[in-house]
This record gives structure tokens, C-alpha cells and sequence, in this order.
């Protein structure tokens, strides 16, 4: 029978409905990121470089480009005969077929899946965060302190703390209790939705607690072990470790990465971020172009002027225009005399010449000022600017849009312009 010592799970079903129009049509671990990475490249490059060779990857929401990048693994060295990766959807079974309604309802639907490589230890992962974390690590600490349960924690500011599932400890790292978002936290250790479970453990708290709505780890199956009195630990991590769960996380990871100095390096050559790449030519630089503390992807044309910006790959920027402060993704053309200041730009979106991005004054955004805020311009995939047509700062677009779809061709701070049948 196979034996695995430690398997992933990584949970990448999410819709990440914070990020407003870029999920609109991709799950949350599939949105590019960094020019020529998807986020979920980091805990595949994780698990790879940790060591752990097996990794069911749960999808649900839009998986189809998730899927295509994952493929069978081979990015990732985890196109393996025994074990490698495996995308798990939802399946239909005899009697009804069921989405995944929770985090651990996803694992739970799974125990098939993890019974057949027999492992000791299962590693839970969210596939919605920027990092670098050696697991093994983790798994040793797990095994030193004869823990069931290791939960990886980052210290957060105080002030920061109601934010989180917060971990209270003794002076050994042992679990003594936990509060999820408290009001007044009375720690400031918090979870990182990063688990190390012993296989038996794991399995019984999901067999118990499966008739839970939304069965969830936080909720349902931490409390059950620690009720039960499973040794639980704390293992703390003080790396760069980053949500990217709003517009404004994923446009500061971005930016990040731009530092002179970047925080989180994607260039150390012991600790690789690997992803699927589609071999692209290299990048075209005019000899007009004007670059500055920015990353260009491969297969873009870039004619116009970049500053602190990331372009992702086969993007073009035409002569004339000055591209600021922006997170542009794959295959986008931006025509000429445009000026941009901190847009997204989906994948696959035409701007057309003299457009002008992120003007004037702010206003809230009239429909998700939640979502759409910061003074960022947001632009949802396939979508097309007209020509000579300006934008306001905290507003949205996503669709076919046409001159008519201006006012006076303005469309003003905090304005929403979602064209029918484009939101779905």
C-alpha cells in the first residue's frame, strides 16, 4: 500500500468576492500576479520546495483557467506517478451531488482521496496567499512537541488583532485557547489558516462533526480536537506573509515587489516560485520607452513610459503613453497618449488611444465602496475602453463599453459602469 508521510490539501475554492470584478469570471488563486505569476504559484512552490510531493488541489468557484494552469504539475515537478498534484472538484455521487460548503467540508468530501496515500500528517493550505514557508519545518516542530493539531501563526499589532482568529498560548506554544475576531484580543498571535493535523485526529473531528452547516475549521473542527484535549501548538512564522484578499493587499503586494529593496524576493535562487509559462518571445523595449522601478513580463512591447508599475506578459504599452503606479495583467494593449495612474487592468482588455485613467478629485464608490476604494481605477478582464475617454478615481468598468456609455465622455470619480450580462 502507498504510504505518504505528509499530503497537502490546498483550498482554492474561493470566489474572493473582495476583489470585486477580477473574480468576476476566475477563482481568486488563478488572478495573475507580479507580471507572470497566479497566486496560487506560491503555496505550489511551497509544497515543492518543502518537500511535499503529493497536493490535492479543491477547486469550485469558475476553476477552468485554475485548472488549465495547473494541468498535471509539471511546473511544479508534481507530475508524479504516485501522487503529484490532483485537482479535486466537486463530484456528483449516487445519491445527490453536493458543492463544498466549507473549508473542512471540501476536506471531508475528500477522505477517499487522502485515505489512499495512507499519510501520517495532512497539511491544510489556502491558495490565496503571498509567501515563502519551508513546511517541513513546521512538520518537525509538529512532531518534537507530539502535537495533533499545529496551527501557523504570524504576530500581528495588537490594534490588528480583532481582524483574526487569534491563538492564546502558554510559554511552550500550547494552544490554551482561541477567539475568532475577538472584540478585545487578549493575544495577538494570529491563525494563518495553515494547518499541520495527525491523519487520525483530522479524520475522526470531520466524521464527527460532519452534519455541520458549512463544516469549517475555525468554527467546527479546532474547537472539537481542542475539546477533546488533542495536544494543540502554535507554530509561529515571522516571514513576509501576505493576504491579497482586497484591491488594495493585492495592488501593495504588487507593489512591493518593486522596492528597491523588495521585502518578499521572487528572485532567491534557493527558494524558487515556479509557474506555467507559455513560452513567450522577450520583452521589446523602444528605444523612446522610459522604464522605472518596474517589472515587465515576457512578450510585452512597451513604446510609451512605465513608472513603478507591474506589466504582466504580452502587453503592450504604444508610444505616448505614461503608465503609473498600475498592476497591468496579461495580453492588455493600451493604445497611444494614454495616461494611467494606479489602475488595475485585468487580462485581455483593450484601452483605446487618449484614454485617461484615475483623474481628479476622490468619491466613494457608489455601488461597493468596500471593494472599489483607495483612489484605484478597476478595469475586469476582456473589457474595452474607447477612445479619448476619461475616468475618475474609485470607479469600476467591466464590459464591452462604447462612447455612449460616457457622460460627455467622463465617467466620474466613484462611478460604476458594469454593461449587462458581464457581471455573471
Amino acid at each position: 500500500m502507498i504510504k505518504k508521510e505528509m499530503i497537502a490539501m490546498l483550498l482554492a475554492g474561493g470566489q474572493g468576492s473582495r476583489l470585486g470584478v477580477l473574480t468576476s469570471k476566475v477563482a481568486k488563486p488563478a488572478v495573475a500576479f507580479g507580471g507572470k505569476y497566479r497566486i496560487i504559484d506560491f503555496p505550489l512552490s511551497n509544497c515543492i520546495n518543502s518537500g511535499v510531493d503529493t497536493v490535492g488541489v479543491l477547486t469550485q468557484y469558475q476553476p477552468l483557467r485554475l485548472n488549465t494552469h495547473i494541468g498535471i504539475g509539471i511546473p511544479w515537478d508534481l507530475d508524479r506517478n504516485i501522487g503529484g498534484v490532483t485537482v479535486l472538484p466537486p463530484y456528483e455521487k449516487s445519491a445527490n451531488s453536493e458543492w463544498y460548503t466549507g473549508t473542512a467540508n471540501a476536506i471531508y468530501q475528500n477522505i477517499d482521496y487522502i485515505d489512499s496515500f495512507n499519510p501520517e500528517y495532512v497539511l491544510i493550505l489556502s491558495g490565496d496567499h503571498i509567501y515563502k514557508m519551508d513546511y517541513e519545518a513546521m512538520l518537525e516542530y509538529h512532531k518534537d512537541n507530539n502535537a495533533e493539531v499545529t496551527i501557523a501563526v504570524m504576530p500581528v499589532p495588537m490594534e490588528e488583532a480583532k481582524r483574526f482568529g487569534i491563538m492564546i498560548t502558554d510559554e511552550n506554544k500550547k494552544i490554551t485557547d482561541f477567539e475568532e475576531k475577538p472584540e478585545h484580543p487578549r493575544s495577538n498571535l494570529a491563525s494563518m489558516g495553515i494547518y499541520i493535523f495527525s491523519w487520525k485526529t483530522l479524520k475522526e473531528a470531520l466524521i464527527v462533526n460532519a452534519g455541520q452547516p458549512a463544516l469549517d475549521f475555525g468554527k467546527h473542527v479546532i474547537p472539537y480536537c481542542h475539546k477533546k484535549g488533542a495536544p494543540l501548538y502554535a507554530y509561529e512564522f515571522n516571514g513576509y506573509w501576505k493576504d491579497v484578499g482586497t484591491l488594495s493587499s493585492y495592488w501593495e503586494a504588487n507593489m512591493e515587489l518593486i522596492d528597491i529593496v523588495p521585502e518578499f524576493n521572487l528572485y532567491e535562487e534557493y527558494w524558487k516560485i515556479y509557474t506555467s509559462s507559455t513560452i513567450l518571445p522577450p520583452q521589446y523595449i523602444s528605444e523612446d520607452s522610459v522604464i522605472e522601478r518596474s517589472i515587465i513580463g515576457e512578450g510585452s512591447n512597451i513604446y510609451g513610459k512605465v513608472y513603478n508599475s507591474v506589466i504582466g506578459c504580452g502587453v503592450t504599452v504604444e508610444k505616448g503613453t505614461v503608465v503609473r503606479d498600475s498592476i497591468i495583467m496579461n495580453e492588455t494593449y493600451i493604445g497611444k497618449e494614454c495616461e494611467l495612474y494606479k489602475a488595475i487592468v485585468a487580462e485581455n482588455v483593450t484601452i483605446n488611444d487618449n484614454v485617461k485613467l484615475g483623474i481628479g478629485d476622490e468619491a466613494p464608490n457608489e455601488t461597493d465602496p468596500h471593494i472599489y476604494n483607495s483612489g484605484m481605477v478597476t478595469i475586469g478582464e476582456k473589457s474595452i475602453i474607447p477612445k479619448g475617454v476619461q475616468v475618475g478615481k474609485n470607479s469600476v468598468i467591466f464590459g464591452v463599453t462604447a462612447q455612449e456609455d460616457y457622460d460627455n465622455g467622463y465617467l466620474a470619480s466613484g462611478k460604476t459602469l458594469i454593461k449587462a450580462g458581464d457581471e455573471k
